[in-house]
């Protein structure tokens, strides 16, 4: 897998203070999308040993609350088997901080209650060391720049263990 960019103290993509790393590897294509660049699997620099030693250590300080994944797209089946071991890392080092994932897919897709090639036999594990699910694809039609932490309106921002745990999907900051 590569990545396209790595931010550290980002406050944009997810509540407080983050890391933001952005896969490379795209396949929806969106409309006007904010990051076209990583639609390409080649784009950027190979994700190493290096590299999550360099995100896990960012995340090492009081003020930061987490890790957020973007893209490209983090659910492109490439990226999970590269992102899910590194997801696994980052809880066992930070259990008290949170992950969100922005993704072009719907939760259901990725669960494979809607046929994607998102779901994949580690899929829902995946899900699983994620806590907010930024789902959805962005559409051009349905922009709306008040929104917090999405660009569309058919985005939703879930919960995903309070879904897990009542089984069905709870929306966060709704």
């Amino acid at each position: 897998m590569n990545y396209g960019e790595i931010k550290k103290n980002d406050i944009a993509n997810g509540e407080g203070v983050r890391t933001s790393l952005f896969v490379s590897g795209c396949r929806h294509h969106c409309k006007n999308c904010f990051n076209e660049a990583t639609w390409d699997f080649g784009f950027g620099q190979p994700f190493t040993e290096a590299t999550m030693t360099e995100i896990l250590d960012s995340c090492d300080h009081p003020w930061i609350n987490g890790l957020s994944l973007l893209g490209g797209e983090p659910f492109e089946p490439e990226n999970q088997k590269v992102l899910l071991p590194f997801l696994i890392m980052f809880r066992e080092r930070f259990p008290d901080k949170t992950v969100w994932c922005y993704t072009g897919f719907t939760l259901e897709e990725i669960m494979g209650k809607k046929s994607s090639r998102a779901f994949t036999e580690i899929s829902m594990e995946m899900l699983s060391n994620i806590d907010i699910l930024v789902d959805g694809p962005f559409v051009e039609a349905k922009k709306n720049i008040s929104l917090v932490f999405r660009g569309s309106s058919n985005q939703r921002i879930i919960d995903v263990q309070k879904s897990f745990k009542n089984k069905k999907v709870e929306l966060y900051l709704e």
